[in-house]
């Protein structure tokens, strides 16, 4: 009778099931830090938008735009610091240093 009286209630399944509830957690938590990530990105693209339509010609010049190729060129940025950041993002994982 002593024994029945002392179970914590842990059992080698419930390990699992922890184990598995929290890779679940992890990876919800992952795809919800991107989807904000990538709002806020887009939400950061718009307001560049606005302030370079804002910008005269010779504005845009000084910079090297012209007021054709505005979204064509915030449309590479972004692509382009997209690729850097997956670089940083595998090289965190795999434990590589910058």
């Amino acid at each position: 009778m002593t024994l029945l009286n002392h179970t914590t209630g842990f059992t080698p399944a419930s390990g699992s099931i922890r184990r598995t509830i929290g890779y679940f957690l992890a990876r919800a938590g992952r795809l919800i830090n991107r989807f904000v990530a990538a709002l806020i990105e887009q939400r950061a693209r718009q307001a560049s938008l606005v302030l370079l339509r804002s910008f005269d010609d010779r504005q845009l010049r000084d910079i090297g735009l012209d007021r054709c190729t505005l979204e064509h060129g915030l449309a590479q940025a972004a692509e382009l610091r997209s690729r850097q950041q997956e670089t940083v993002r595998r090289r965190r994982d795999t434990g590589q240093a910058a």
